[in-house]
């Protein structure tokens, strides 16, 4: 029988391993090398083949005989460069894949590759400009658009990460791959629609593809469609029960939801599968910090920012939980490491979770505009049409139309507008709580709609179709809202009002209702919104708040029977060290004095007991208050002989609370919005000399008060003479007021006037 030249064998060979048929090829293959050992054709399609399946080691070996064959086999470079990038030997892989362009410059695989190894090593920028060669040389490379892509979105740069997806989709309308990356980038540059078309083309190709699922759900949630987030994530959990990210989701949603004991499990399952997950870390924070469980919640949040530093809101989170548990340590340099990120325009925290540090107005809205920027962005449903009304359509927005502080702050404003120029709305998207302050809130608007249900498209489209003209969100940054209603435009004129003591940052917002010095002129600058100056105070009250008739002893309280009583109910978050320190002072200095604080949890309290300690003050000298209800809580307040105010976030509710009992409180102006509301409320009853200027003023002040009675008792007298008759406590006089500002909106609005140049603000009245 005749022998076939080697050359045909390796042809024959090479036919074998198109069609397939690997095994007869590696045979033909071998026996080419038994009759040409230098054969470095052979060699080199045999370290394929071992490639292919895996064997990479091997690979390598006859890759390296290929090349000893013949030096200038630039493919022998390329597929050893690839099993040694497969066994992670990434150095030497670059260096042969450069061997391999010395000898071939223009091969696009090479480029290709040499992409990848870069990639792997992460040095994405370098990666992008092989990439970028490879895909110039061999357009129709797929896999190159696709590593392209990913390479990008590892440099940040988004919106070229689509384009290059866009190009392996048009080589491969069935590449999935790439249409979940090209919606994961979507849903990243907060264009959630798209990202749930890329998530439904995928799975009408594969309808059980467990991460087009989850990334449907996250493009759901996206769009705040709580319900088809949940279904998403469930049907991903009914297809791959152990998936941590399908948990992650589910978690995520539910907390939205506020059903936080439903959270806390999925949270916890998805930890339990992937304990490296830093997301589903941050939101076993959020769950735990609603439970009030704050040293889980900050350990959880430790968590989540030593697995992934960057991770959006984490070392937000993680500071507001250490001030909820007066927890100071290292915090100066926490807060000057989280205020630099923000000036860098990172998304480190929530606006909220830095009002109670020290930062300026300009870091506060350059905060909000992070935030901002990282939402979705919708079309206007409202496009400029001019409604013909009768009456101003009025909606309020929130989540607090039930017992809450809000409620009863805005209650009788509510009842109070003029229903021949007003027609009042409710938009209520918190919890339906039957109680009497739901019942008369549902009686002090014309139309109350509970939309807790509704999607945000939803609302936003209820509210064009009952055509309102000024929609007030009474939310900004607070937890439950909706911003996101707002974010679509709904209505002409949109405003922002009492719930947030700051800039939303957003330029769908209009209005902030403000007064002179809690937004001075000159910071009106640093405010998205138009500032308007009411007259008076922007703060509302209600003067038909419940008080309850009795009012506990000393003893009742925990208080001692003798002593001045120092008191501040704010929330623990507002208690800065620098403030601490002021009080700390006091104590010692007025004899048998003790400080009564608002109960929190057992590790607050006992922080705050021990840094009373290490002040040289008897930690029994702090007493703590239980939670009770307003009407008590309000009651026992007469106990206290003066209310000392925090910084750089006063008392807002609790100011107001103490000065409607006869509570004396002393402040010191701060320099941002949160910072100046007690000044504004005490301005407005008359007591403008409980306003200091620095913290040794108010220490001086707040000394003078405790050892002089005469005079706190004439502050007391004047507090309760002036409060049925200051603007304060004067709920038609500030009903009246924000009816002008309103007025002065539509009016504006009607005939198309513009922002007045500089920011200045408007002032009514």
């Amino acid at each position: 029988m005749a022998v076939l030249p080697t050359t045909d064998v390796l042809q024959e060979a090479l036919a074998l391993h198109r069609r397939g048929a690997v095994a007869e090829a590696a045979a033909r293959y071998a026996a080419v090398l038994r009759a040409d050992p230098a054969n470095a054709d052979a060699h080199y399609y045999l370290a394929m083949i071992a490639c292919q399946q895996g064997r990479f080691e091997e690979g390598a070996v006859l890759a390296r005989r290929s090349l000893a064959a013949d030096p200038h086999h630039a493919r022998a470079h390329v597929l050893l460069a690839r099993a040694l990038s497969a066994l992670e030997r990434h150095e030497e892989a670059l260096e042969n894949l450069d061997r391999a362009l010395a000898l071939a410059p223009e091969l696009a695989q090479a480029h290709g590759n040499r992409g990848d190894v870069l990639s792997a090593l992460g040095r994405n920028a370098e990666a992008i400009d092989s990439y970028d060669r490879a895909v110039a040389l061999a357009p129709d490379s797929v896999e190159d658009w696709f590593n392209r892509g990913l390479a990008l979105i590892a440099v940040g740069r988004h919106a070229q990460a689509i384009a290059s997806f866009d190009a392996a989709i048009a080589g491969r309308p069935d590449f999935a791959q790439a249409q979940l990356w090209r919606g994961r980038v979507l849903l990243q540059l907060a264009r959630p629609d798209e990202a749930l078309a890329a998530a439904d083309r995928v799975l009408a190709l594969a309808p059980d593809d467990v991460d087009a699922l989850i990334l449907r759900g996250d493009a759901w949630r996206g769009l705040n469609d709580p319900q088809g987030a949940l279904a998403s994530f469930d049907r991903a959990l009914a297809v791959a029960p152990d998936r941590a990210e399908a948990w992650l989701g589910r978690g995520n949603v539910l907390s939205e939801l506020a059903r936080y004991e439903d959270a806390s499990p999925a949270y916890d399952r998805a930890l339990a599968l992937k304990p490296g997950l830093a997301e589903a870390w941050l939101g076993r924070g959020n769950v735990l910090t609603e439970f009030k469980r704050h040293e889980e919640a900050l350990a959880a949040y430790d968590k989540a920012a030593t697995l992934k530093p960057a991770l959006n809101y984490a070392a937000g989170a993680r500071l507001f939980a250490k001030l909820l548990l007066c927890d100071w340590t290292a915090l100066d340099a926490q807060v000057a490491e989280l205020l630099s990120a923000i000036r860098e325009r990172s998304t480190t925290a929530l606006p909220f979770s830095i009002l109670a540090v020290p930062s300026s107005a300009a870091d506060q809205l350059q905060c909000a505009a992070n935030y901002v920027r990282h939402q979705p962005a919708f079309p206007p449903i409202w496009r400029g049409e001019v409604f013909s009304h009768d009456r101003i359509r009025l909606a309020y927005l929130s989540a607090d139309f039930h017992d809450s502080a809000t409620a009863a702050l805005l209650a009788g404003l509510f009842e109070r507008h003029d229903r021949s120029r007003f027609e009042t709305t409710a938009i209520s998207f918190g919890p339906d709580r039957d109680s009497p302050m739901r019942q008369r809130l549902q009686g002090a608007f014309e139309h109350f709609i509970d939309v807790r249900n509704d999607s945000e498209q939803g609302i936003a489209e209820l509210m064009r179709r009952l055509e309102i003209d000024i929609a007030v969100d009474l939310m900004g940054f607070t937890k439950h809202n909706r911003l996101n209603v707002l974010a679509r435009r709904p209505a002409p004129i949109q405003v922002n009002y009492l719930g947030y003591p700051g800039t939303t940052g957003a330029g769908y917002i209009d209005y902030i209702l403000a007064d002179a010095t809690v937004i001075p002129e000159d910071q009106c600058g640093f405010y998205a919104e138009q500032v308007v100056w009411l007259p008076d105070t922007y703060f509302v009250n209600d003067n038909t708040l419940a008080v309850s008739e009795r009012t506990p002893s000393r003893r009742d309280c925990g208080l001692p029977d003798t002593g001045f009583v120092f008191c501040c109910f704010n929330n623990t978050y507002k208690i800065m060290p620098e403030i601490f320190d002021v009080w700390m002072k006091l104590l010692p200095a007025t004899e048998g004095s003790v400080l009564w604080l608002v109960e929190a949890d057992a590790a607050t309290s006992a922080n705050l007991r021990r840094e009373a300690q290490s002040r040289g003050v008897a930690p029994a000298r702090l007493i703590f208050a239980p939670r009770v209800s307003l009407a008590d809580h309000l009651a026992r307040q007469r106990l206290a002989d003066l209310f000392l105010d925090t910084l750089p976030y006063n008392a807002h509710t609790m100011a107001s609370d103490a000065l409607w009992v006869g509570l004396p409180m002393l402040t010191c102006l701060g320099t941002t919005f949160a910072g100046r509301v007690a000044a504004s409320l005490l301005k407005a009853i008359g007591l403008d000399e409980l306003i200091a200027r620095s913290l040794p003023e108010y220490q001086a002040l707040a000394l003078e008060l405790a050892h002089d009675p005469a005079r706190l008792a004439s502050l007391k007298g004047r507090l309760a003479r002036n409060r049925d008759s200051c603007a304060l406590f004067d709920t038609a006089r500030a009903t009246r007021a924000f009816e002008a500002a309103y007025r002065m909106m539509w009016e504006r609005q009607r005939s198309g006037e513009a922002r007045p140049a500089g920011s200045r603000p408007i002032r009514v009245g």
